[in-house]
């Protein structure tokens, strides 16, 4: 029987929950340990699940049947709902409890076998004609759905709103007025969103294409993820996929969103207001963030990607994601800036930048690059290699960071090397970035040996030195002797072979019909930058003055062997010389005349050390001359 009376509604005391009737309750429903004390027609006649329980339990008259319901969808709240459908209270229906109450029914059998227009078919009449044709609700129905998943699942309740979420981001929001549809005809003329006649301000971002990603960060990461993949293959494009992955990155993980409260001010969906944000697992969202990023390449999104490795040690994440990271940056780091790839040492290392991670994204990039263009004749030459333009950039990326770095003063030698060495030769046209980073190291490391010295200084080809360049690195005090001798070396024969090309030029100009000939780059660069007009003009003048020196020089040496076979000759006929003044006359020298007589023997002496001191003198000056001439 119906309980007689009037019923007047459900109140709470304590953990129990009674029915305002006038006759006792013969049934008690225990969820959660909460009490119900209820009675068995009006749930027997609706619900088939508690119908059974009563059939199969023996009769025990005058005593009330206690039931309790493991696992109930929903809690005690949607038990509630249930019960006083059961009794025949209106129940309000609402995108926030539509799911556990559509559970709920299930769970009980609230089947029309048990009555038409039982809650069940109400549950699932409101949720496909209302909470799947709204995007903000169907939200919100995902959002209640993480209390009761394996019944929303049973009963596909989140596939459904997954794939009415993605439908209503692949249609066109201006093309059906979607997503006003939402709202019905409650917009003002100027777009704003109208509750009741009153124009609440909001505005609904139909017209642009990221409407949609903040609502979606009130996801879990589960949900989330089945999102974008159910997205994925309805066709969403891969930008608005990726768009949506790094803002709801930026929202959970630290150090992501530094520009997030740039964006703060920007206009919000109305679902937004009504949501309630997730606790998530940093962890677990930096994986399944790995997982869901799409293959694509960009500026931003490889900053987003340093940014995320950068967390992914912060988190201590397992190497596995990590090493996908790397291997996602490798395939675009020509698209890195020096600032993004300045990732701390956040382990026990001494170092304050972690070089080695550095260090295998480029090992990365090699080796996709060397898959990506196979050695060929056509690829051997740099200029005509289709790899040479992201080699280089990356080349010259690797230099600013070697040189940014190697201020550190517990940074290795061996460390400097090993990441100039991991890129090809073939990727520098140029080692004066190297050089640079290399100078840096050597004036913050003062105290190395020579031998680390010039084991560092073996990773510079002096070759590929500018002019420049070889000017600083042949006056600089802190790079090794050898090192320095080498670089004069090159810098010479840099300098001869500008100027072969200049005479060249010159060769080539004065020539009516002749072959054209190109000088090679270093040496247009040379002839450039100087000019070689002028250089050669005063090597010509140089040419002619030496030639005028060259026979000067054979005319004095022509006159020096005469003046010393005359002085042989007078030194045969005169065994001993009475006076050194009789050999001066007869070379046709004047000497002084002697202050006094009074020492006879000291300038007799001294006559024959005098001649033999200007022979000693002469010989010498005849050798420089000769020697000046043979270097000329």
């Amino acid at each position: 029987m119906a309980p007689a009376g009037k019923v007047y509604g459900f109140h709470r005391e304590g953990n129990d929950w009674f029915c305002s009737a006038a006759l006792p309750s013969d049934i008690t429903i225990i969820v959660e340990s909460i009490n119900f004390h209820l009675h068995k027609f009006p749930l027997v006649s609706k619900c088939g699940k508690i119908a059974d329980k009563c059939e199969e339990s023996p009769s025990s008259e005058g005593r009330t049947f206690t039931l309790e319901l493991d696992d109930f969808p929903g809690g005690p709240d949607s038990f509630l709902v249930a019960a006083k459908f059961c009794y025949g209270v209106r129940v309000e229906l609402t995108p926030r409890n539509i799911v556990t109450v559509y559970c709920a029914a299930d769970f009980l059998q609230m089947t029309d076998e048990y009555g038409e227009g039982n809650l069940l078919s109400k549950s699932e009449s409101y949720f496909h004609k209302n909470v799947l044709r709204n995007w903000k609700d169907s939200i919100l129905a995902l959002q209640s759905s993480e209390a009761v998943t394996s019944y929303a699942e049973k009963l596909q309740i989140v596939s459904k709103c997954l794939n009415a979420l993605s439908m209503m981001v692949c249609t066109d929001p201006s093309l059906f007025g979607w997503p006003m549809m939402m709202y019905g005809s409650l917009q003002s003329p100027g777009g704003s969103i109208l509750w009741n006649g009153i124009n609440t301000g909001a505005r609904i971002r139909s017209s642009e294409s990221d409407w949609w990603f903040e609502d979606i960060s009130y996801l879990s990461v589960g949900v989330f993820e089945r999102l974008i993949r159910t997205m994925e293959s309805r066709g969403v494009r891969s930008e608005n996929l990726a768009g949506a992955i790094m803002h709801y990155a930026r929202k959970y993980l630290p150090g992501l969103g530094r520009w997030q409260g740039v964006q703060s001010g920007k206009t919000r969906t109305v679902a937004s207001f009504s949501l309630t944000p997730v606790i998530v697992d940093q962890r677990v969202l930096l994986e399944s963030i790995v997982n869901l990023l799409p293959d694509k390449k960009g500026r931003s999104f490889c900053r987003f990607l340093l940014g995320l490795l950068r967390v992914t040690f912060i988190l201590d994440v397992n190497s596995t994601c990590r090493d996908a990271l790397e291997r996602r940056i490798g395939m675009q780091l020509e698209l890195a800036t020096l600032d993004s790839l300045l990732i701390p040492t956040y382990s026990d290392s001494d170092t304050l930048y972690d070089s080695d991670c550095i260090e295998r994204i480029v090992h990365y990039f090699v080796s996709l690059e060397s898959k990506a263009s196979p050695f060929s004749p056509a690829s051997f030459e740099l200029e005509t290699s289709p790899s040479a333009g992201p080699l280089t950039k990356v080349a010259k990326l690797i230099d600013a960071y070697i040189a940014e770095v190697a201020s550190d003063v517990n940074l290795k030698p061996r460390k400097i090397c090993s990441l100039a060495e991991a890129l090809p030769d073939t990727s520098r046209v140029l080692h004066d970035g190297l050089y640079r980073a290399v100078d840096i190291y050597l004036k913050a490391h003062p105290w190395l040996s020579d031998k680390d010295k010039e084991e560092l200084c073996n990773v510079i080809d002096y070759q590929r030195l500018s002019i420049d360049a070889c000017a600083h690195a042949s006056q600089n005090e802190r790079l090794p002797l050898r090192v320095v001798l080498q670089v004069l070396f090159f810098e010479q024969m840099q300098l001869r072979t500008a100027l072969a090309g200049c005479l060249n030029v010159l060769d080539t100009e004065s020539a009516a019909a002749g072959p054209v000939y190109a000088p090679s780059n270093m040496a247009g660069q040379i002839v450039q930058r100087d000019g070689w007009v002028a250089v050669v003009r005063e090597n010509q003048v140089l040419k002619v003055d030496m030639e005028k020196m060259r026979s000067r020089v054979g005319e004095l040496e022509e006159e020096f062997s005469k003046i010393k076979q005359e002085m042989r000759k007078v030194a045969k006929s005169h065994s001993s010389l009475s006076s050194p003044r009789l050999v001066a006359r007869k070379i046709g020298c004047k000497l002084l005349p002697r202050p006094s007589d009074a020492q006879p023997d000291h300038a007799e002496s001294s006559g024959p050390t005098a001649r033999k001191s200007v022979e000693q003198a002469q010989p010498s000056r005849h050798f420089r001359h000769r020697k000046s001439s043979s270097l000329v």
